[in-house]
């Protein structure tokens, strides 16, 4: 009972903590491959070869099947027409193994988007996006340009605002773009 009180109180200081990211606009993104989930089958993510596409949104979340996660899925899976018409991709990163995330990306993600396993967080580390004393991703969303450059980062444990604000981020790139062109 004791070990399950301080378990409870480390993740309780652990969410109450406010996420932070370390890499900021402007940084090159750590590029990455990771094992991932797609619509419950094996999926070979790359950034790099993502990034080839287009703009590529990486998000991090903590655990999932856990109400805020599997909130913030059912958002990004409902908005992945419009990352499309951007020409944008999602993937979401978290350490669950592969075999949850099969489950995951097929009933919570709608099988619209890949979900990776990094069990080992060398992914969540390299992003800074690990929260304090847990083995669990924080709740932070970046935006990577194709040439790898971040464009947008938000941190926040609420997942309300991680969609619409990376789907604003991608609109402004684009309008900055075309104004380039």
């Amino acid at each position: 009972m004791r070990m399950i009180k301080s378990v409870a109180a480390v993740l309780a200081l652990a969410v109450a903590i406010p996420a932070w990211a370390a890499l900021k606009v402007g940084a090159t993104a750590p590029d990455f491959s990771a094992p991932a989930a797609l619509a419950g089958k094996d999926y070979a993510f790359s950034l790099a070869a993502a990034l080839k596409q287009g703009p590529v949104v990486v998000y991090f979340y903590p655990k999932a099947f856990t109400k805020g996660c599997t909130i913030e899925a059912h958002q990004f899976a409902k908005a992945m027409d419009e990352y499309k018409a951007l020409g944008a991709s999602v993937i979401g990163v978290s350490a669950d193994n592969i075999d949850t995330l099969h489950k995951f990306s097929e009933s919570e993600c709608g099988g619209k988007f890949p979900v990776a396993s990094d069990p080992d967080q060398k992914i969540m580390n390299s992003y800074d996006a690990k929260l304090p004393l847990v083995n669990y991703a924080s709740r932070i969303s970046y935006v990577i340009a194709p040439n790898g450059k971040i464009i947008y980062e938000y941190s926040a444990m609420d997942p309300s605002n991680h969609v619409s604000n990376t789907l604003e981020a991608i609109k402004k790139w684009k309008q900055e773009q075309g104004a380039k062109s």
